[in-house]
């Protein structure tokens, strides 16, 4: 039962009559509603009264009331009426609407603009959308954003919620404006709806509007339109096509007007580009991608990529294309025109390596010596480490030096030593009578000997060496100055007869007490010392071992000592001895 009753119209007028009507209007509501008739609430004296026998509802009894009626109340109510004059009377009921409300159409056909109502009367409203409840739809109108099946949910009172018969509400057409650029000489293009989520069905594709200046043809299968513009047209054109989408009830349409401009691809080729090694990675190069000219279009933008793929994807972008390192290989640019169409051009990348000189290498020299640095012919260019700008420098020291060498636009530096030869070292000297043996280590043999620096000998052995002090040199093969050693070759007895007469009674080395480690042995035939030399006995023998006398017969004497040079060369003079004891 509704809540306005608005539908009682002249209720005091009859046919013909145009006398006086009593009329009574009488009113049936749920208790503890609030009640007008005609925006006015009815004096008490008119009600409401309790209804015998159902205590949930009252009554109200109105007179004098003409013309039309509206009635309303919070809760359900009907009304009916009751008049006439002396030779005829009427009554009524009237229940407001079917209490079973519809959804109407307020405004609009389809969606977008299309707006659903019910009777207002109702006390509360939940909007559905193919059973499924709309969160905030509680008016009595909705604005449907989603094709399908609306119902309403409408209560009243103490009386049973009513659903509303199903109102179908589909989608308008979707008109859409697009663009698209053709490059290729023909453009593939494939329905997609702007808004609606549906998938376009290949068979509902059509072509509305064809183009004016190419051809459009559909695909049956897939329904993909392909767009071939006429043989040397560049410029604007435009068609319309339309398409459905797959939904099994609630079909969604779009009919597209598509803009094309037909665009010339950009004229490009290849090229290569060339630069000098860096220093720190010879490999490498620092390349100006900028430069390659890879085509004479001005109004062009060009991108840099270091594979085709990334050039057609957009992805991996060089992006300071200026300053570029790279080792040989290959980049590639891609040209766009100002319409979006592009190509791609291969740019090759040489990196010139250093150039060298093949005869200059590191030399070896005597320290008091020079020579002289070439860096051969071949060059465009030279500079050396010495300020020189010529191909060759002389009276060259001991040293490092370098020089650039200029090869086109490229330099490399080049470094060169010069080294100064190792010197022999005297490791030791052998002296054994009269015959002195000189070991040598170092240096580059062969080995040149003299004891007057003046003769000079391939054999280390000297022989028939007076007693005394001597000078030996040794030079290499790289005759430097020689290195020198000063030794002593000392005045061996080779028999003493320790008698007490004064002669030859003792071996004396004391002489040789200012050389370093002197060490002084006399060993008996089996090898046993029998006596150690030092500064105890101070360097002497007297044919005794332990305070005893020893056996006439011979012995073997072995010196050594260190003499006090840088190197401090070792000497050791050994031979024999003939001891005579009277017994």
């Amino acid at each position: 039962m509704p809540r306005k009753i608005d539908e009682i119209g002249k209720i005091n007028e009859m046919p013909t009559y145009t006398g006086t009507i009593n009329l009574k209007l009488n009113i049936l509501t749920e208790a503890g509603a609030a009640v007008t008739v005609n925006g006015n609430t009815p004096p008490a004296s008119q009600g409401p009264f309790p209804l015998t026998g159902n205590t949930q509802w009252v009554t109200y009894a109105i007179q004098g009331i003409a013309g039309n009626v509206t009635i309303t109340s919070t809760k359900a109510v009907t009304a009916g009426v009751n008049g006439g004059y002396n030779t005829a009377g009427y009554g009524g009921y009237f229940a407001g609407f079917s209490s079973v409300p519809v959804i109407a159409k307020q405004t609009g056909d389809c969606i977008p603009g299309i707006v659903l109502e019910v009777d207002d009367s109702f006390e509360s409203y939940q909007w559905f959308l193919n059973g499924n409840l709309i969160p905030g739809a509680t008016s009595n109108s909705y604005t449907p954003t989603q094709a399908g099946n609306y119902t309403v949910k409408v209560t009243i009172g103490t009386c049973p919620p009513a659903i509303t018969p199903v109102y179908k509400v589909f989608s308008c057409l979707q008109e859409s404006i697009k663009a698209m650029t053709v490059c290729d000489g023909y453009q593939p293009i494939i329905p997609e709806f702007t808004i609606s989520t549906q998938t376009y069905v290949p068979g509902t594709v059509t072509i509305v509007t064809p183009p004016a200046n190419g051809t459009a043809t559909i695909d049956p299968v897939t329904g993909v339109i392909t767009y071939v513009p006429n043989f040397g047209y560049f410029g604007p054109d435009t068609m319309v096509y339309k398409f459905c989408g797959n939904a099994p009830e609630f079909i969604d349409c779009e009919q597209v007007t598509l803009n094309l401009t037909v665009s010339s691809l950009p004229v490009v080729s290849d090229a290569t580009l060339r630069t000098c090694f860096l220093e720190e990675n010879i490999a490498t190069g620092l390349f100006n991608l900028t430069t390659a000219a890879v085509t004479t279009q001005t109004g062009v933008t060009k991108k840099y990529y270091p594979s085709p793929t990334d050039a057609e994807n957009g992805t991996n972008e060089i992006m300071a294309p200026t300053s570029y390192t790279a080792p040989n290989g290959v980049v590639y640019i891609k040209v766009i025109n100002a319409n979006g169409c592009y190509r791609v051009a291969k740019v090759t990348l040489i990196v010139f390596p250093p150039v060298k000189s093949e005869v200059l290498i590191d030399k070896i020299i005597c320290m008091e010596d020079t020579t002289t640095l070439d860096a051969g012919p071949g060059f465009d260019g030279y500079e050396w480490s010495t300020g020189a700008l010529t191909q060759a420098i002389t009276n060259v020291t001991v040293g490092t030096y370098w020089v650039k060498l200029k090869t086109g636009e490229c330099i490399t530096k080049q470094t060169v030593n010069v080294y100064p030869a190792e010197q022999p070292i005297i490791t030791n000297i052998e002296v054994a009578n009269n015959t002195v043996t000189v070991h040598v280590i170092g240096g580059t043999a062969p080995y040149r000997y003299s004891i007057d620096n003046a003769n000079w000998q391939d054999s280390n052995i000297f022989e028939n060496i007076p007693r005394g002090d001597v000078t030996v040199y040794v030079k290499d093969n790289y005759d430097c100055d020689p290195i020198d050693v000063a030794i002593t070759v000392p005045n061996l007895i080779n028999v003493i007869t320790p008698n007490g007469d004064g002669v030859n009674d003792i071996i004396d080395y004391s002489s040789l007490a200012r050389k370093t480690n002197l060490v002084f042995s006399i060993f008996d035939r089996y090898g046993a010392k029998i006596h150690q030399g030092d500064k105890n006995n101070g360097y002497q023998w007297d044919g005794t071992t332990g305070g005893k006398k020893i056996p006439t017969g011979n012995y073997w004497y072995d010196i050594s000592w260190n003499e006090p040079n840088k190197k401090q060369t070792a000497i050791r003079f050994t031979g024999w001895i003939l001891v005579k004891n009277r017994e």
